[in-house]
């Protein structure tokens, strides 16, 4: 009689080589191509703006800060997470949905992987406006570029580790079928309900992980601002309130466009609530893709120092075009 572990076992022997993504319900192939080249069309956009924020501040000395360290090491990881889903989500729609069990376990990995870092990065954000305007004067103490990369670094490599567990557990179920997955990429709640086995102990115990990981940083963050707008209002003049708030809100603007719609999908799954797939697909992909696509836009308008080397810059090479001399 075969007991338990063989049946286990054999299941695992069993597991499914490939899978199918299934994407978007409804639309008609001959669509898939204008599909395709819209998801290109947003990847280069995503590509071009990160790439374009990370050379311009390693390139200009004056921006070599921390606040500008965060900001790219956010702009590594929006571009990584875009790297990972955007690519294999065209070649679904130009080529083939079927995708292999270990290219969807390691996309998988790295989805949760940057996404996890960017969360970690939005509280690192937080701290330094912190620091910033609530002690202004031990700002350059504590606030240093090297404290800032070691701060960055640990995050890296704890998140390494922490989605490493994860995915372990993720593996250490059985998949024999089916092998359709209700979105355009792989992610960890889309495979592990594939799963043949009883998954309620592994669904607790990832989404408790999941919930930290999200919330934790989250719950810093409005303490952080909290006590920043409480700063800011003991500010004298209205002036000098407006001023030191304006430079907090390129990261509230980045806070909000990555926690809110995040906050709202997990409260509605929390309550049962469950959304028409399309719509669901729709709505991971504006609040995982739209904020990694807007950053650099808000880094270029919405920050005065980047904004204001940007129109220097410019100024410059327009007078280099006329002959003019510059100073320096």
């Amino acid at each position: 009689m075969a007991t338990y572990s063989d049946t286990m076992y054999k299941n695992r022997t069993t597991n499914i080589p490939e899978f199918i993504l299934q994407g978007f319900i409804g639309i008609p192939a001959e669509y898939y191509g204008l599909l395709g080249t819209f998801f290109l069309f947003i990847y280069l956009m995503l590509a071009s703006g990160n790439i374009f924020i990370l050379i311009f501040v390693a390139c200009e000395r004056s921006l070599q800060k921390p606040t500008y360290i965060i900001f790219c090491n956010l702009a590594i990881s929006d571009l990584g997470f875009g790297t990972t889903t955007l690519p294999r989500i065209i070649v679904k729609y130009w080529m083939s949905d079927i995708m292999s069990f270990n290219s969807c376990t390691a996309q998988m990995y790295f989805v949760h992987y940057f996404g996890t870092c960017t969360s970690f990065l939005m509280a690192l954000m937080a701290l330094d406006r912190f620091v910033a305007i609530c002690n202004p004067l031990r700002y350059p103490v504590l606030i240093r570029n090297f404290s800032i990369v070691i701060l960055c670094s640990v995050f890296w490599i704890v998140t390494f580790f922490i989605l490493a567990g994860t995915v372990s557990l993720a593996l250490s179920v059985p998949y024999c079928g089916p092998n359709i997955i209700r979105h355009c990429y792989c992610d960890y709640i889309s495979v592990i309900s594939l799963a043949c086995a009883d998954i309620t102990a592994l669904r607790v115990t990832t989404t408790s992980v999941a919930m930290a990981v999200l919330w934790g940083p989250l719950f810093y963050i409005i303490f952080s601002y909290v006590a920043i707008i409480i700063s800011v209002m003991k500010i004298a003049t209205k002036e000098g309130r407006y001023k030191t708030f304006l430079t907090c809100t390129p990261q509230l603007l980045i806070i909000c466009l990555y926690y809110l719609p995040r906050s709202f999908l997990y409260m509605a799954f929390a309550i049962g609530f469950r959304f028409e797939t399309n719509l669901n697909i729709a709505m991971i992909l504006m609040y995982s893709l739209f904020p990694a696509l807007i950053n650099p836009l808000i880094y270029c308008f919405r920050t005065k120092e980047i904004k204001d080397t940007i129109m220097r810059k410019l100024k410059q090479r327009q007078l280099r075009v006329n002959g003019k001399t510059i100073l320096p």
